[in-house]
């Protein structure tokens, strides 16, 4: 038998099979020949739209997360509905809360004027959490990029996988692992909520009515509740009224959310369900008093979940337009 005959077909076969599976991965500067100032210039108008209006940084980072949760990170939810089809953007879990849409699609505009075809609407969420992380006080860091976008958007696939503000810790750990984030992740990324705000009718459960045997939750610190009592009166569901959902620095990427949690002044049940189990109030003690250890945490779990089910290599697409699928 010919020895280097079966050798030489083996590295061959090794380098073809490589080269298929590094084309399917997500990598840092995937658009460096093709499109190098795609990153700028999601920068450029994440950085105008944030000027204009500092509460969309917390809405991009949301929608990155809400984009990751429903069919991976594939940038259906910013598909628009059609008359045959509610999309996500559109469902009641969505509609109405998420922002940012206007944002991504100025950065698709330019892109698709400067590299037509080349940079997926999936990547453009990503890089515009990384910088509405980055440019509110949170620490930079390297975005994967390579996702293809979807072509499906179904406002029925929110319900099952989007973690809802009463969720307690089983629900939420559930939630997170079925995505491939661990307890820790889940949350090291509940510290997004250091930025951003609510409706009323996302926590006034824990206010008004909260079971038969008490009014009020009773893990919700008495003088918050008073506050919250003043802003979300009973039976009043004013959409208009809006709550930050870190009172100490809303508009600040810092670590103070956790030390309200440790006060007992997590807005939602799901944010102070994290004190319900020994571990996961130790993570937000540590998280609360070394704030640039839970910022680096929270940079390597927003990379690992930007890799949740994504499309790449020949799935999926490329939008011309965030919002329509190419016909």
């Amino acid at each position: 038998m010919d020895f280097r005959g079966v050798i030489s077909f083996s590295i061959i076969m090794f380098l073809f099979l490589n080269g298929i599976t590094t084309e399917a991965q997500l990598q840092v500067g995937f658009y460096e020949q093709t499109c190098p100032q795609a990153e700028s210039i999601v920068r450029e108008e994440v950085m105008k739209a944030i000027m204009s209006n500092i509460g969309l940084a917390a809405g991009l980072v949301r929608l990155h997360f809400h984009d990751c949760f429903v069919r991976g990170c594939d940038g259906s939810v910013l598909i628009d509905s059609t008359p045959d089809n509610t999309a996500e953007k559109d469902s009641p879990i969505n509609k109405g809360s998420l922002r940012g849409f206007e944002v991504i699609n100025s950065v698709k505009t330019r892109l698709e004027s400067a590299c037509p075809g080349i940079v997926s609407c999936a990547d453009v969420v990503a890089f515009a959490a990384r910088d509405s992380v980055t440019l509110t006080g949170g620490l930079s860091y390297q975005v994967q990029s390579g996702r293809r976008d979807g072509v499906i958007s179904l406002a029925s696939d929110t319900f099952a996988n989007l973690p809802g503000p009463t969720f307690d810790l089983d629900k939420l750990t559930q939630s997170f692992a079925k995505k491939g984030l661990s307890q820790e992740d889940m949350v090291t990324l509940s510290g997004a909520h250091t930025i951003g705000r609510s409706h009323c009718s996302s926590f006034s459960n824990r206010l008004y009515n909260f079971n038969s045997t008490v009014t009020q939750d009773p893990t919700l610190d008495s003088n918050y509740a008073t506050q919250l009592e003043q802003e979300c009166p009973e039976n009043k569901n004013d959409t208009s009224v809006f709550v930050p959902l870190d009172p100490r620095t809303p508009n600040r990427f810092d670590s103070s959310y956790y030390a309200n949690v440790l006060k007992n002044r997590g807005l939602f049940t799901s944010d102070q369900t994290l004190m319900s189990n020994a571990s996961t109030a130790q993570q937000v003690k540590q998280n609360a008093f070394e704030g640039f250890l839970w910022m680096r945490k929270f940079t390597e779990a927003m990379v690992k979940m930007g890799q949740v089910e994504v499309l790449t290599g020949s799935n999926g697409e490329i939008r011309l337009k965030c919002g329509i699928v190419n016909s």
